[in-house]
Parts: C-alpha cells; sequence; structure tokens
C-alpha cells in the first residue's frame, strides 16, 4: 500500500511538469509575489507565517526561520534550508526536489505526502517529525532512520514508523 502511494505520489507529479496549469493574469497592485527565485533568504524570518503553496526556486534559506509557519504545498526546488528551523513546521503536500536539509531542525514537524526526491538531511534533527506517505529514496531513508526518534504531537504518528525504519 506504502508503494502504491508513493508510485501514485510520483505519477502526479510528472503529469503537472509535464502540463503544468495555464497562468492566470492580474493587475501588479493586487497580485502578491507567491515565487521567489535565486534570492538570499539568509537568516530570514518566516516563523508563524502562512506561506501556502509559495515557490521558492534555487533560494538559499540557510539558517532561515520557519518555525511553526504554515507551508503547506510549498515548493522548495534545489533551494538551500541547510540549518533552517523548520521546527513545528506544516510542510505537508510539499514538495522538496534537490534541496539541502542538512543540519535542519524539523522537530515537530510534518513533511505527510510530501515530495522529497534527491533532498539530503544530513545531521538533521528529526525528532517528533512525521514522514508519512512521504516521497523518499531508500539512501534517504537510511539516512533520516539513523537519527529518528520521537511521536509527533499533532498527528500522533512515531517518527520511525513513518519512515518505515527497521
Amino acid at each position: 500500500m506504502k508503494y502504491f502511494h508513493r508510485l501514485s505520489a510520483f505519477l502526479l507529479l510528472l503529469i503537472v511538469l509535464i502540463f503544468p496549469l495555464p497562468a492566470i493574469a492580474g493587475s501588479s497592485s493586487s497580485v502578491t509575489p507567491s515565487t521567489f527565485s535565486e534570492l538570499d533568504f539568509k537568516n530570514k524570518d518566516f516563523s508563524g507565517k502562512v506561506l501556502q503553496s509559495v515557490d521558492f526556486a534555487k533560494v538559499d534559506l540557510e539558517e532561515a526561520n520557519f518555525s511553526n509557519a504554515d507551508i503547506r504545498g510549498a515548493v522548495f526546488n534545489a533551494s538551500n534550508l541547510a540549518h533552517a528551523n523548520l521546527s513545528g513546521a506544516d510542510f505537508s503536500y510539499g514538495f522538496g526536489y534537490l534541496t539541502n536539509f542538512d543540519g535542519a531542525d524539523l522537530t515537530n514537524a510534518n513533511f505527510q505526502e510530501s515530495i522529497l526526491s534527491f533532498s539530503t538531511f544530513k545531521d538533521a534533527k528529526i525528532d517528533g517529525t512525521d514522514f508519512s506517505f512521504a516521497v523518499l529514496e531508500k539512501w534517504q531513508v537510511k539516512q533520516l532512520c539513523e537519527n529518528a526518534v520521537g511521536v509527533n504531537p499533532q498527528t500522533g504518528v512515531d517518527t520511525r514508523e513513518s519512515l518505515g525504519c527497521r
């Protein structure tokens, strides 16, 4: 069943990448930026912010603070989140392709059903992090299982169980 969910998520990703939704025009005064690309947001404070479906493409977010932020459905494509604080953040249904989470604090974060292909998590703190149905490669799961402990206080899911650690 877990394999089926991962395969479904991967196929959905391929469909979205091949057939993107058309853009809707609007006046520049009424449109707020939802895409950040090739920008430097080192040490930026996004704590507690609602950033649903925001697109961070090739953005340097090293040591940024996303604690308790609502980043559901957000995209971190080839971004740097090294040593960032994502404690308590909700990144469910998000997309983190080729993203650096090395040394990040992911304590009690929610990564349910996120696509995290080819991202790195070296020395990331994953105490109480929920990875249920997240799309991860075997080498990522092995890397994450080395430090996986705790139970997510919002979802009640054990971190090791959400990763399928043995």
